[in-house]
């Protein structure tokens, strides 16, 4: 009993997976799955490309409409980077570099005509020059008793100097007169000698301080050269004694 029961359900079963299998639908094909714009689907060798589309009348016109503007566009376009791909103009040219230059200062001559004349000696040699006056330094002070009538009223005024205090002084050679001075002290500066010479006149003594050496006015010829320039050969040039160097601003901005 149990076997027939077992075979009768076998049967159903079987029944029905062939009912299920008669009135099953067929599944839709597979469809390509959605790529982005331009990528394409892999195909093995041989495969044939999948056709594309016509595109519609309309669309086809607007793509040949919008072909011709981009070709139009890339036309103007050309031509702009022709023009602007064109040789670049010139540049402005770089202005003229300055030559260094050293500045000479030579001399010193007696008097402004001797200046003058050397500045003309030397004017095809140099950039620029300028005549320059500065007075001569004194080398010192002197304070002395001038013009004594001879040796022996020196030697008699030494002798009263010496008992007023004053031991520092010694007679010098009489002149071509005969005359004598009393020497009675040298200065570095002219505040010592001229203290010195109060002290002497209020003893009663007429003492005169004096700058050793002339104190008057040297002229001197200043002038800018190249750097290569030879300042021994210009010092001949110019028939000066001293070439050395001085500050360019002495010029001051006068030409040649």
């Amino acid at each position: 009993m149990p076997i027939r029961a077992l075979i009768v359900l076998l049967v159903i079963l079987n029944l029905g997976v062939a009912l299920w299998w008669v009135t099953r639908t067929e599944p839709p094909p597979p469809s390509d799955p959605a790529l982005p714009a331009g990528v394409e689907l892999l195909r093995l060798p041989g495969e044939d490309a999948p056709a594309t589309p016509a595109a519609p009348p309309v669309a086809a016109e607007a793509a040949t409409g919008d072909a011709a503007d981009a070709a139009a566009g890339d036309g103007a376009g050309a031509a702009g980077v022709a023009a602007s791909s064109g040789p670049p103009a010139a540049a402005p040219p770089d202005p003229p570099a300055v030559a260094p230059e050293r500045c000479l200062r030579l001399g010193p001559f007696d008097d402004a005509a001797a200046a003058g004349a050397a500045a003309d000696a030397v004017r095809a040699a140099v950039l620029r020059q300028a005549v320059r006056t500065l007075p001569e330094a004194t080398r010192g002070w002197d304070v002395r008793m001038a013009a004594l009538p001879d040796r022996t009223a020196a030697e008699a005024m030494a002798g009263r100097l010496g008992a007023a205090g004053f031991h520092d002084h010694y007679l010098l050679s009489p002149d071509e007169d005969g005359r004598v001075d009393i020497a009675l002290g040298r200065f570095s500066t002219e505040e010592g000698a001229q203290r010195h010479r109060r002290a002497l006149q209020e003893a009663g003594f007429d003492a005169v301080a004096q700058p050793v050496g002339d104190a008057g006015v040297r002229h001197w010829l200043h002038v800018a050269v190249a750097q290569a320039a030879d300042a021994d050969a210009l010092r001949r040039m110019a028939g000066a004694a001293r070439a050395s160097r001085v500050d360019c601003a002495t010029l001051g901005a006068a030409g040649r």
